[in-house]
């Protein structure tokens, strides 16, 4: 996985899960954090696309990527209205009315992680 750089749409998603990949059980981390990572800082939305086409692959812990406040913004994209939360609950990361608790002790960023 190339890092630190503007990356092509045909990589682009794998480059998205190989980092996602290294998410922690019990941590989260953000679209626009992975974005950063990758050197596309403005393509947070991107990070959610490919998040939207994560669901069918069983090694990409699609449930850790939240918003930049720690929302469950892509919760209606699990099946079903709590399976995300659901996955988090088992990981050990607490939810209360869709948002992460302690979101900022619980944050991952590939940037400072991954040095």
């Amino acid at each position: 996985m190339a890092t630190k750089q503007q990356k092509t749409e045909p990589n682009f998603f794998e480059d998205v899960y190989e980092v996602v990949k290294l998410i922690p059980k019990g941590r989260v981390t953000s679209y626009g954090a992975i974005a950063r990572y990758l050197g596309t800082g403005m393509s947070a939305r991107m990070v959610g696309w490919a998040m939207n086409a994560a669901h069918g692959l069983r090694n990409v812990p699609a449930h850790r990527v939240v918003n930049s406040q720690g929302l469950l913004t892509g919760k209606h994209h699990f099946g079903s209205p709590t399976a995300m939360e659901d996955r988090l609950a088992k990981d050990g990361v607490k939810v209360v009315k869709d948002k992460v608790v302690d979101f900022d002790k619980r944050l991952w960023d590939p940037t400072k992680e991954l040095l």
